[in-house]
């Protein structure tokens, strides 16, 4: 079973030395920073001890990477932008969906003061807190992956040591192709001490395969044959104890956990998809899972919204905007069988669905 072959992985895996990538808050090495470990875990190399990765390739073009990453004035090309469906996706502070009620998100405003979180090293790379006064509270009040893995307008950059904007005919935003056209750049796996315009770049390994995902993989795959074991917690938990946000309890929702109901099947594995959705975001992993979990044909089809590209202030950028609509239906989980095939031998039955697309 895929869970007996995950497992078989992980504790292989463990017995060999390899462990998720911790960074700590203080030298007494008790408060887990998750902002520095999930960073670093993209950043260090097995030889400076992140022991996480579990297969790499050799070399890596990460200076194209940091250049799609990075603006247009800035010596990059824009290119590299992320949806507001996966802004989205990441949890908020204390560990709850936008969509919670109880999860205190709000959407429309800008903050009063800088946001800070004790515990963490990050804030000084990042302008010496987490978001500027100002900042708009979409943003404000979120996850520590989030503040890892978004560049929105108002987050700090470090090179040029200002703020994002992505306003039109902003600093980060010329408005042509060369602009992130989602309002959004990806911050992961790109190093803060990089420098474009200088062309420094940081070595940073090109990781293909790492625990966290067989952690994932092991509770996807023992929820769907044996739901309610509670080794579907463990290993989720391991993810999010790592990622700074309150854990998932069979018991009393409280400062450190929530409460879930581990025997709802169908609860949980909403739960492992959003959490697989965050935590390996940009990893090349999203639409696979799509397709495996048959849910591509809706998730990847019809609008994809950003903040709105045209939008000179922040009245009008700060507004959900389609910047793309996109197609995908369900006989695209198959190749065609090509006709040329079909003429050789008329036996042959055409893939699903295909059939109703050429009418």
């Amino acid at each position: 079973m895929a869970a007996d072959a995950c497992k078989d992985l992980i504790d292989k895996a463990e017995a060999s030395g390899h462990k998720l990538y911790i960074e700590y808050a203080d030298d007494s090495k008790t408060t887990i920073d998750p902002f520095l470990s999930y960073e670093n875990a993209f950043l260090k190399s097995e030889d400076a001890g992140n022991t996480e990765i579990l297969f790499a390739r050799p070399s890596v073009n990460y200076q194209n990477y940091e250049r799609n990453a990075t603006p247009n004035g800035s010596g990059g090309n824009g290119g590299f932008g992320v949806t507001q469906s996966l802004v989205d996706a990441f949890f908020m502070e204390n560990g709850l969906p936008i969509t919670d009620p109880d999860s205190k998100y709000e959407e429309k405003g800008f903050s009063g003061a800088d946001e800070h979180r004790s515990g963490t090293k990050f804030e000084t790379e990042n302008g010496n807190c987490i978001t500027k006064q100002g900042t708009y509270n979409m943003y404000c009040h979120r996850e520590p992956r989030f503040y890892v893995t978004v560049n929105f307008s108002g987050a700090y950059f470090p090179s040029e040591d200002r703020q994002y904007n992505f306003f039109n005919g902003g600093a980060d935003n010329n408005h042509t192709h060369d602009a992130p056209q989602s309002g959004y750049l990806m911050r992961k796996r790109v190093n803060p001490k990089d420098n474009i315009k200088q062309g420094s770049y940081n070595y940073r390994p090109g990781i293909i395969y790492r625990l966290a995902e067989a952690y994932l993989s092991y509770a996807e795959a023992l929820n769907e044959c044996d739901p309610g074991n509670q080794e579907i917690l463990t290993y989720l938990n391991k993810i999010r104890e790592r990622a700074g946000v309150r854990q998932y309890t069979t018991g009393a929702t409280d400062n450190n956990y929530i409460h879930v109901n581990l025997a709802d099947q169908d609860a949980m594995r909403k739960l492992i998809h959003a959490e697989r959705r965050v935590e390996l975001c940009a990893e090349g992993t999203r639409y696979d899972d799509l397709r495996r979990w048959k849910e591509a044909e809706t998730t990847l089809s019809g609008d994809f919204y950003g903040m709105n590209f045209d939008g000179k202030d922040a009245s009008s950028f700060y507004q959900r905007k389609p910047y793309i609509t996109r197609v995908y239906r369900k006989a695209y989980y198959w190749f065609p069988i090509h006709q040329t095939e079909i003429d050789k031998n008329p036996k042959l039955v055409q893939n699903p669905y295909w059939d109703q697309l050429s009418k």
